[in-house]
């Protein structure tokens, strides 16, 4: 059983220990953030002003199979409902991945350019230049908007020294595209844009032994880290930016769903619903890369791992957004195929998520081919001797020794 559970105000008995509302504490009369229901007061109170609640099993007073019996399960929202007062919109390709390929290139030298004048600048004692911010972002959602698979291959493909600037680059470039799927208003895909680059800058303030460390953190050094989230969002309020779900996604992007994140421990619908969106693509692109102290996994294990912890960590509503996004096999990710081949996901990923183009880079013996080819599952699904094409999984960055910076189209 989890510790902490969600529960409708209906339900409520006391002894039970109130850790997170459906809402921020401020918006309600409560004084204390997180209490033990003692009187029938306090649960008319509860009922009043929230739909759901999360219970600390560890914490109250009555028996874990008591609210246990209580868990309902939480109606799903729609994308209308979570972003109640938006007007929502289908976006539909511009361009195809070819065409937009060399525009997005060069939207993402100009992002990555930025990034590191940006960063550089901060760290060494200077403003958070959001003008430069604002103008390096503005290519890069362009692009997203006409056709997101390039942008999405080429970020895999992009070896900056620095884990921060890479991490921020990547978060920025996975919010936009899932604020796409999500129907988001340019206005909103800047700001998604803008908090993903941002989110975790307040780690240029952090000493870089303990960010570079290839060895588990003691519980000191895990809340010197966890400063980052109050540094970065006093490097944003600083800059005189005035964007609150930027600043919420600087401020919340460790929060989790369940209530067991930090630095407040909000949860559900507690959480400003740009900060649950940094959190979705914060792990993914985590996860994905190569840091001091954990390898890569594949993009398509990424995605098993966000579902598997969707309504724990995550909202499901949006990790299933995210999927819809950038797909299973995302574009630049290393697959094998029935044959033995590795390949590497091009484009169409989105619409064919098991059958995408690929570019096989690897023969069956895994050793580089003589010459790139290009197959389209959807339409070759056949090998010579009659066995299907299929992909059999998908592999680790740069599996094989393949140096996917070198890869061109």
């Amino acid at each position: 059983m989890l510790e902490v559970q969600k529960i409708f105000t209906h339900d409520l008995e006391l002894g039970m220990y109130v850790s997170s509302l459906d809402r921020p504490w401020l918006e309600t009369p409560f004084l204390l953030q997180g209490f033990l229901i003692e009187t029938s007061e306090e649960i008319q109170q509860l009922r009043k002003h929230c739909t759901f609640v999360y219970i600390d099993s560890r914490r109250s007073r009555v028996r874990p199979e008591s609210i246990a019996g209580k868990v309902r399960d939480t109606p799903r929202q729609t994308k209308e409902e979570l972003f109640a007062g938006r007007k929502l919109k289908a976006y539909d390709d511009g361009a195809t991945w070819r065409d937009e390929f060399e525009q997005a290139d060069q939207a993402l030298e100009e992002l990555s350019q930025g990034v590191e004048e940006i960063f550089s600048e901060t760290a060494g004692g200077g403003s958070l230049d959001m003008v430069k911010v604002r103008k390096s972002v503005e290519p890069m959602i362009d692009s997203i908007l006409r056709n997101p698979d390039a942008c999405i291959w080429l970020v895999r493909l992009k070896q900056q020294d620095s884990y921060t600037y890479r991490h921020s680059l990547g978060a920025s470039i996975w919010a936009v595209a899932l604020g796409r799927q999500l129907g988001l208003p340019k206005s909103d895909l800047r700001s998604l844009a803008i908090g993903g680059l941002l989110f975790d800058i307040g780690k240029l303030s952090v000493d870089k032994a303990l960010l570079s460390a290839e060895r588990p953190l003691t519980e000191p050094e895990h809340r010197v880290v966890r400063e980052h989230v109050r540094l970065g969002a006093e490097l944003v309020k600083d800059s005189g930016l005035m964007n609150q779900d930027v600043l919420d996604m600087v401020q919340h992007h460790h929060e989790r769903h369940d209530g067991n994140g930090y630095p407040r421990g909000l949860a559900g619908n507690a959480i400003p619903i740009f900060a649950r969106i940094a959190a979705i693509v914060d792990c993914y692109d985590a996860v994905t890369s190569h840091r001091p102290y954990a390898a890569a996994i594949a993009p398509s294990e990424a995605i098993k791992m966000l579902h598997q912890r969707k309504g724990r960590d995550f909202q499901p509503e949006l990790v299933e957004e995210f999927i819809q996004a950038i797909g299973i096999y995302p574009a630049g990710s290393l697959v094998e195929l029935t044959s033995g081949e590795v390949a590497v996901v091009v484009a169409e990923y989105r619409t064919r998520r098991l059958r995408p183009n690929v570019m096989v880079m690897l023969d069956a013996n895994k050793q580089p081919v003589k010459e790139i080819k290009l197959i389209d599952l959807r339409k070759e699904t056949q090998l010579e001797d009659g066995r299907p094409l299929d992909i059999v999984s998908g592999l680790e960055a740069e599996a094989h020794g393949i140096d996917m910076a070198a890869i061109k189209i």
